[in-house]
């Protein structure tokens, strides 16, 4: 069984990730921002880590950062909406460049979310 952490601060979009990744068969934790989840890690170990890049208090980039710093080893799935200032493709596209495994454009569908977790799992 695969142990995914959810960073989100849109709790509504938290609470639907969860159920549908639980839906799958996954045990889920859950964070909402990067501060909280480097708390998270300092006692748990997930398999893969999906994280919203644009959050206030600790945002996606800074914690792929971080992450890259540790040399942790857990793939990353970025997800992003964009926002009205910076585009989801523009978002994304910082993410790949810092070495996540699979990125996921919001709105997705259940098929997509499967296949970036295939995806970043076995990369």
């Amino acid at each position: 069984m695969t142990t995914i952490l959810i960073v989100d601060d849109d709790e509504l979009f938290r609470t639907m990730l969860d159920a549908m990744l639980r839906s799958e068969g996954h045990q889920v934790l859950s964070a909402v921002n990067g501060t909280e989840a480097l708390s998270v890690l300092e006692s748990h170990a997930p398999d893969l880590i999906m994280t919203d890049i644009l959050m206030p208090d600790g945002d996606g980039i800074e914690l792929i950062s971080t992450l890259n710093q540790q040399a942790r080893g857990i793939p990353i799935i970025a997800m992003s909406g964009g926002r009205r200032a910076i585009s989801l493709e523009f978002n994304l596209e910082s993410a790949e460049l810092m070495g996540v495994k699979a990125t996921l454009a919001k709105p997705f569908t259940r098929a997509t979310l499967r296949q970036a977790i295939t995806d970043a799992l076995h990369a």
